[in-house]
């Protein structure tokens, strides 16, 4: 494939991505991280499998910041996603007798 159409493809993605986002209700979004924290540890097993089988610098260098970058993700996803349903919990008051 030529760089041009890679290119193409990827631009489109983007637009389409921010699209369906963007049209999504609020009460969805906690379901949604859950699933793209899922979608990022794939790719974190995908990154690690690619730097246990490769020698190539570039792509020892590729693979190292997929793993970083998927790693930031997974565990600020998480976060998010803990703190969202932490609003849900029922507040201990502390004056029960």
């Amino acid at each position: 494939m030529t760089a041009v159409f890679l290119t193409f493809i990827f631009v489109l993605s983007i637009f389409l991505g921010f699209e369906v986002i963007s049209k999504v209700p609020s009460t969805l979004h906690t379901p949604l991280m859950s699933g793209s924290n899922a979608i990022s540890g794939i790719t974190l097993i995908g990154a690690l499998a690619s730097l246990q089988t490769s020698y190539h610098g570039l792509t020892v260098f590729l693979a190292f910041l997929a793993v970083v970058f998927a790693t930031i993700n997974v565990t600020g996803g998480y976060a998010v996603t803990d703190r969202m349903l932490a609003m849900f919990k029922k507040k201990d008051r502390g004056d029960a007798a």
